[in-house]
C-alpha cells in the first residue's frame, strides 16, 4: 500500500488520492526496518546486498551477496510481521521467505528461500537489533537458532554465501536497511495518545462498531480507527454512506487483534451470517483478524458462516487474517479488492462471489482433511475479471484432496498465476462442477504455477504467455478509473 496509515488519538482524517501510484521508483534511503516496508539489505563488511542467487523463484534457492541495485527485485525484501513473533523477510521477486534450512543451530549454514506458508515457521522468523558499533545498522537474528545473519568471512566477493554465525557486533553481521518501497506501518501503539478502540476502556470507544458509528456520514477524508490488541466479539458494519474507513490493529501481528462472532446460515442465512459487513468504498483493513468461529460440525445443516461480507469498491486488506469454515469470505459483485500479505482459511467454497479481487503474496489454507473447493466464483458473463491468486501459496491439511474451485455461476472466472500449489491439490482434477454448472464452461485458468500440486493436463487449462499480459493484477483492478493499489 502506498498511503501510510498514521496512528492517532481517535478517529483521524487522512486525505487519500483517488489513484494510488506504485512506489518502486522511490530512491533508496537508510531506514529502521518496519512491518510493510520494502528494503535492500547491505552488509557492512562488503557494502554488497542480500539477494536470491540467480533471481530464482524456487524453494531452496540460496542466498548470497552481490553489488547493490535498488531496481533489482531479487535484492528487495519486504518486512512482514509474524503472528508468532518477529518478522519474515519476503523476497519481492519470488514471494518466498528467507529461511534457515531445517532450523539448523550450526554456525556456517547458508541461508535459502522457501515458501512462507502462514508466516509462523520458526526458521523464517527474524528479529532486528540496532548495532551499538555502527549507527543505522542492524543485526538480524534467527528465532530458530539464535544465530545472526552474516557475510561469510566478511568477504567482498560477489556471490559470497550469506550464512548464520554466532552473533557478534562486527561488520559482517551489520546490515543497513535501505528503503526502496512499501508502506512501513507501526504495529504497536504510539508511546502516548489513546487508541480509538480498546475493550479494556483505555480507548475512546470500547467496541469497533461504536467507533464506526462515530464516523460522520458521507465523510470526504479518510478516518483511521486504531484498535488495541484484544478480542472483540461483535458483528460490525461499515455502511455505504461511510467511505474511506480504515481499521488498523495495533498488536504485534494480525492475530493480536481479533474481531469475531459465530452467526451461521442456519440462523441468519449465508450472506447475513458475517462477522463483518463492509459496504463503504475505499475501505482498508490492516494488521488484524476477522473470524467466524461457528463450528460447522456442530450442526447438521446451515454450515455456511461468513467472516467478511465485502461489498465495497476499491477495498484493500493488508496483513489480515480471514478465518472460518465454509464460505469464509464473500466477495460481492460490486467489489474490487486488493488483498496483500494476508491469510485466508476455510473448508468449502471459502472464497466466493461475483466480485473482482486480487490476492497478492497471500497464503490460502484448506483446513479440512477431506478437502473441498477453495473458490466458488459467480462472475457475470459481462465481466472479464473475477478472482486472481498472484504469487500466492496454496496449502492444506491433507494431500490430493483440495480443488482450486467450482463455478457458482456458469461464467465464473478464476486464475491461479505464478503461485505455489502444495500437494493438497488434486493434480489430476483440480476443478469440479457445481449445481449443474460445468467447470469446463467456466473461465478457469492457471499460469506458471509451481510446487508439487502444480502441473498440466487436459483438466488444467493454462494461459499462454501472450494471453498472460492481459491477466495481470493491474488489469484486474484498473476498472474505468485506473485504480492501482499496488
Amino acid at each position: 500500500m502506498s498511503n501510510r496509515l498514521t496512528l492517532g488519538a481517535a478517529v483521524i482524517g487522512l486525505a487519500v488520492p483517488t489513484v494510488i501510484v506504485a512506489v518502486s521508483v522511490l530512491p533508496a534511503s537508510a531506514a529502521t526496518p518496519a512491518n510493510g516496508g520494502v528494503y535492500t539489505l547491505a552488509v557492512g563488511a562488503s557494502g554488497k546486498c542480500l539477494e536470491v542467487a540467480g533471481g530464482s523463484a524456487d524453494n531452496g534457492a540460496l542466498l548470497q551477496q552481490a553489488s547493490c541495485s535498488a531496481g533489482s527485485t531479487r535484492q528487495q525484501w519486504r518486512v512482514v510481521s509474524s503472528s508468532a513473533g518477529g518478522f519474515n523477510l519476503v523476497n519481492v521477486n519470488s514471494t518466498r521467505c528467507a529461511d534457515l534450512p531445517s532450523g539448523s543451530t550450526s554456525s556456517g549454514v547458508q541461508l535459502q528461500q522457501w515458501g512462507c506458508g502462514d508466516g509462523t515457521k520458526v526458521n523464517q522468523r527474524w528479529s532486528f537489533a540496532a548495532s551499538s558499533a555502527a549507527s543505522g545498522k542492524y543485526r538480524i537474528t534467527s528465532a530458530a537458532s539464535g544465530l545472526c545473519v552474516s557475510d561469510r568471512d566478511g568477504s567482498t566477493a560477489g556471490g559470497n554465501p550469506i550464512v548464520q554465525e554466532t552473533c557478534s557486533d562486527v561488520a559482517r553481521m551489520q546490515w543497513l536497511f535501505n528503503q526502496v518501497g512499501g508502506n512501513p506501518n507501526p504495529t504497536t501503539p504510539p508511546p502516548s495518545g489513546t487508541p480509538t478502540v480498546a475493550s479494556d476502556g483505555t480507548g475512546t470507544y470500547r467496541t469497533v462498531q461504536a467507533a464506526i458509528d462515530a464516523v460522520p456520514a458521507n465523510n470526504s477524508t479518510r478516518r483511521v480507527i486504531t484498535i488495541k490488541a484484544g478480542t472483540y466479539r461483535e458483528v460490525i458494519r461499515v455502511p455505504s454512506n461511510k467511505p474511506l474507513v480504515t481499521l488498523q490493529g495495533l498488536g504485534s501481528g494480525p492475530s493480536n487483534v481479533v474481531i469475531v462472532y459465530n452467526n451461521s446460515a442456519g440462523t441468519h442465512g449465508t450472506s447475513g451470517s458475517a462477522t463483518a459487513f463492509v459496504d463503504g468504498r475505499d475501505f482498508v483493513a490492516t494488521n488484524l483478524t476477522i473470524s467466524n468461529d461457528f463450528d460447522e460440525n456442530s450442526a447438521s445443516s446451515g454450515h455456511q458462516a461468513v467472516a467478511l461480507n465485502l461489498n465495497a469498491d476499491r477495498a484493500v486488506l493488508d496483513n489480515v487474517r480471514l478465518l472460518g469454515d465454509q464460505d469464509t469470505f464473500l466477495v460481492n459483485d460490486a467489489t474490487r479488492a486488493y488483498v496483500a500479505d494476508s491469510y485466508v482459511e476455510g473448508t468449502v467454497d471459502f472464497i466466493f462471489g461475483g466480485g473482482t479481487i486480487v490476492f497478492d503474496n497471500c497464503s490460502i489454507y484448506e483446513k479440512r482433511s477431506t478437502g473441498g473447493p477453495i473458490t466458488a466464483a459467480s462472475t457475470a458473463a459481462t465481466k472479464t475479471y473475477g478472482f486472481l491468486f498472484y504469487r500466492s501459496s496454496i496449502s492444506g491439511a491433507a494431500n490430493n484432496v483440495t480443488q482450486l474451485g467450482r463455478p457458482w455461476r456458469p461464467d465464473a472466472q478464476v486464475l491461479y498465476r505464478e503461485s505455489t500449489l502444495s500437494a493438497t491439490i488434486r493434480t489430476a482434477q483440480p476443478w469440479t462442477d457445481m449445481s449443474g454448472n460445468v467447470w469446463q464452461n467456466a473461465r478457469f485458468l492457471e499460469y506458471r504455477n509451481t510446487g508439487s500440486g502444480a502441473g498440466t493436463n487436459a483438466n488444467r487449462p493454462q494461459l499462454s504467455d501472450s494471453q498472460a499480459a492481459n491477466y495481470t493484477p493491474q488489469r484486474y483492478l484498473a476498472g474505468s478509473d485506473g485504480w492501482n493499489p499496488m
